[in-house]
């Protein structure tokens, strides 16, 4: 069983204006459906679960269904956390009730997508479920393309690191539901509030990931900039 979590439960202040990035409209409906519709319709995935504030929620299926979105795929909501971690937390949790719920008795893969990054192909998804064989998660990623210094204090120089060994991690990351939220589960309840990227967890963890390459083009609208950006590759 595939899940595609979908994180949409940020502000998105960055962008400016009263609405969320996410649900911000582009010819004629929000952004989160644009990888809604993808993942609802991959043959690949079993369903999708969304991370999402409650006066969201309906909105996200009312638009789901004027754009023609089959909502039966949404299999729930997860209410946001504190922080990203704890949203992707709240959502495994969910999750794995979910799958209990249905006696299943397998370990689902879930892959952790943010909502505001709506140009994930159906192919790139494929290529990272294949890439999970014989690992517990797989993180794209992209290369460093500036050379990188290390500063201790934020004002001086103090080495230059080898950027050929540096990283950008992107999503969507992938990962057998079971052993990454014990991952997550262990760091409770101070050490997970220090997580900046999802990857982290399973790192601390000792999990077996796989790095393969990401797609420049999946890139996330944070700023005005990106969405015009966005506006423009879709026509």
């Amino acid at each position: 069983m595939n899940i595609a979590l979908v994180l949409s439960g940020g502000t998105g202040k960055r962008i400016g204006g009263d609405t969320p990035k996410q649900y911000i409209k582009v010819k004629g409906r929000m952004l989160i459906t644009f990888c809604l519709d993808m993942f609802i319709k991959h043959p690949d995935i079993d369903g999708v679960w969304i991370v999402a504030a409650d006066e969201w929620k309906d909105e996200i299926v009312k638009d789901c269904e004027l754009t023609g979105i089959d909502t039966n795929a949404i299999r729930g909501f997860s209410n946001p956390g504190e922080t990203r971690q704890l949203s992707i937390l709240n959502g495994l949790r969910d999750i794995d009730s979910y799958v209990r719920s249905k006696d299943s008795g397998i370990d689902p893969v879930v892959i952790i997508h943010d909502a505001a990054r709506p140009n994930l192909t159906a192919e790139y998804v494929k290529t990272c479920l294949n890439a999970l064989e014989g690992y517990d998660g797989v993180m794209p990623i992209l290369p460093m393309k500036d050379t990188v210094y290390y500063s201790e204090s934020g004002k001086s120089v103090d080495r230059l690191l080898d950027r050929s060994c540096i990283y950008a991690g992107q999503a969507p990351e992938v990962y057998r539901l079971g052993r990454y939220l014990e991952s997550n589960l262990r760091l409770l309840p101070d050490e997970i509030m220090k997580i900046n990227g999802s990857t982290e967890p399973a790192v601390l963890a000792g999990l077996k990931v796989a790095m393969i390459p990401g797609d420049e083009n999946n890139y996330k609208v944070t700023t005005r900039k990106d969405l015009d950006r966005f506006v423009q590759d879709i026509g």
